[in-house]
């Protein structure tokens, strides 16, 4: 079966990175089609993919023979029933109707905290301060994770990542860039989450991005985004050097030729990318990266 799934900014669309992840950090195979918000193009897409109106949207077959799945709990049902080996729900009954129960009040609650401190992941402010909606929602939030984990022992919130994770991936990314007050326990949670391999692909794929919207923007003082708890990256940066540099021919993810205007320096060794996008994922933080881990014969 071929998966193709259509999706929005990576540092602002927390809808897109929960369709994106529900595939991604499960192991089925998929292509990703990238569409700009507010612009003729996402226009052109819901037009030619109606009744789906927003991202994420999967298109499950080709073009002629194609079927439209949209909004991130119908993509994560739809997925789970064709690939139920992939593990998006605990096998564990009790664990599942619990994953299930978190999700679903994850996708139909939370608007105060879905509004206006909106997931930006190249955003860390200070000075942010919760309104009383906003707090009462973190903190039903922190509950929630609270209960969960001492439940399921973690570190994940049913013991291993579920599609309730991903669910609850961007509040993570919110409670970073906003600088909320959490407790101990639920850091640890946003740790873990930061330093899941799916997590960091996208958050790679949104530091390669250079599109700002500003509405996803306020106006409160920059704090250290580097306090933000990724996990320690390889040393890596592009390169300006002849493409014959480079230890490959061909992009480790797509197969094609390398061009010369994408390469980087990554620990030490030139590595070129079929395109410059490809490249800034790979030194945004090449370790999230297996396929290019392989080429360069690097293992845990």
């Amino acid at each position: 079966m071929t998966y193709t799934m259509m999706i929005g900014e990576y540092a602002y669309s927390s809808w897109s990175m929960r369709g994106w992840m529900m595939a991604d950090a499960f192991g089925i195979p998929f292509r990703t089609r990238y569409i700009p918000m507010y612009s003729d193009n996402f226009t052109a897409f819901q037009n030619n993919n109606s009744p789906a109106r927003t991202v994420p949207a999967l298109q499950i077959g080709d073009n002629y023979g194609k079927r439209i799945v949209w909004d991130s709990l119908a993509i994560a049902e739809t997925l789970n029933e064709a690939h139920p080996e992939a593990g998006l729900w605990p096998e564990d009954t009790a664990m599942r109707s619990t994953a299930r129960s978190l999700a679903a009040e994850m996708h139909s609650g939370f608007h105060a905290l879905r509004s206006r401190p909106n997931m930006n992941l190249r955003a860390r402010y200070d000075g942010f301060v919760p309104d009383e909606a906003e707090q009462a929602d973190a903190e039903r939030i922190v509950a929630l994770w609270t209960w969960a984990l001492d439940r399921s022992g973690g570190p994940f919130l049913c013991g291993r990542f579920s599609a309730a994770d991903v669910m609850f991936a961007p509040v993570a990314t919110r409670f970073v860039t906003y600088d909320f007050e959490i407790s101990a326990t639920a850091q640890a949670y946003v740790n873990a989450v930061y330093a899941h391999p799916s997590f960091r692909r996208w958050h790679a794929c949104a530091d390669a991005q250079d599109r700002v919207i500003t509405r996803y923007h306020l106006d409160l003082p920059s704090g250290n985004i580097t306090a933000a708890p990724r996990p320690p990256q390889m040393q890596a940066q592009l390169y300006s050097g002849p493409s014959g540099d480079a230890i490959n021919t061909r992009c480790p993810y797509s197969g094609d030729p390398v061009d010369s205007g994408s390469l980087a320096d990554i620990n030490g060794s030139v590595v070129g990318f079929c395109n410059p996008f490809c490249c800034r994922k790979s030194v945004a933080d090449p370790q999230a990266w297996p396929q290019l881990m392989t080429l360069m014969q690097i293992t845990d």
